[in-house]
């Protein structure tokens, strides 16, 4: 299926997670092929430091993507880097310029309408991650364990000619606790925004893309690359939507299989986890 180039102000992606097995390299490559802005914002999570400091993998497809990033930057892109967690050792050069990327702790950006939104990754608003790191990593570990299961469910969806379907986003919207950690979260975020005096937050971290309204705040998550595969993009006039790039565009010409290596690699990660 050919799909046009699309032309936006900004765009803003975040939980890349080049370095891990989950991540979905080939369909952001798929992405970035296919559209042009202005500004692009790296909300956090583009490397998994967490994942690379207990076993290197690191594809070229993942090296791609660092590369295509790079290129823009270099035909005049501005692209500003807010780190998240998984990648926190990058916010020790905050205010540096990499190869034409800038570092930020955060970000206030205005749209073309002149709203003014904060653009954060949003750790910080998430008590577990804070309060609690060895919780987090087991979480971690248990979270790739569901990423593998939802991949394999998917190579089976593929090969029955069905199209791309997460189980994993479908589980958490299916747990009590899942849920209220998301509205706790989503309402921590904007009031953030609200204390900042600006209109909006756009974040990630949490892996689920959303845009709505909170008490007057206009809060939106920008997604994943590992699960739903989303990008938010600011259109000329200011208008802002969420593209679900996995459904928009047919990924089945992404020719991602699973070797019998990768799989044996997986499944004994996660058993050695679950011991």
């Amino acid at each position: 299926m050919e799909v046009e180039v699309r032309r936006y102000r900004s765009v803003f992606i975040s939980d890349i997670h080049l370095g891990t097995r989950g991540c979905q390299a080939e369909l952001l490559l798929d992405f970035i092929r296919h559209m042009e802005c202005d500004t692009l914002y790296l909300v956090g999570d583009i490397i998994d430091g967490w994942k690379l400091k207990s076993g290197w993998y690191w594809p070229q497809a993942h090296n791609d993507v660092v590369q295509k990033i790079l290129r823009m930057a270099r035909k005049g892109v501005k692209v500003i880097y807010v780190p998240g967690n998984h990648d926190e050792v990058v916010r020790d050069f905050i205010g540096v310029h990499f190869g034409g990327v800038v570092v930020a702790r955060d970000a206030i950006h205005e749209t073309a309408d002149g709203r003014r939104f904060l653009v954060t990754h949003g750790d910080e608003f998430d008590g577990v991650v804070q309060h609690a790191r060895w919780l987090a990593l087991v979480g971690d570990y248990a979270y790739r364990a569901l990423l593998l299961t939802n991949t394999l469910f998917n190579r089976v969806r593929r090969r029955l000619g069905f199209g791309y379907w997460s189980l994993s986003a479908f589980l958490k919207a299916k747990v009590k606790n899942a849920l209220q950690f998301v509205e706790n979260y989503e309402e921590a975020v904007a009031e953030e925004a609200r204390r900042r005096g600006v209109d909006g937050v756009i974040c990630g971290h949490i892996h689920k893309a959303e845009m709505r309204e909170i008490d007057g705040i206009t809060y939106i998550n920008d997604g994943d690359w590992v699960e739903s595969c989303t990008a938010l993009a600011e259109n000329p006039d200011g208008s802002l939507e969420i593209l679900e790039w996995a459904k928009l565009r047919s990924w089945s010409v992404i020719d991602r299989t699973l070797s019998s290596e990768f799989d044996l690699l997986e499944i004994a990660e996660t058993e050695s986890v679950a011991a």
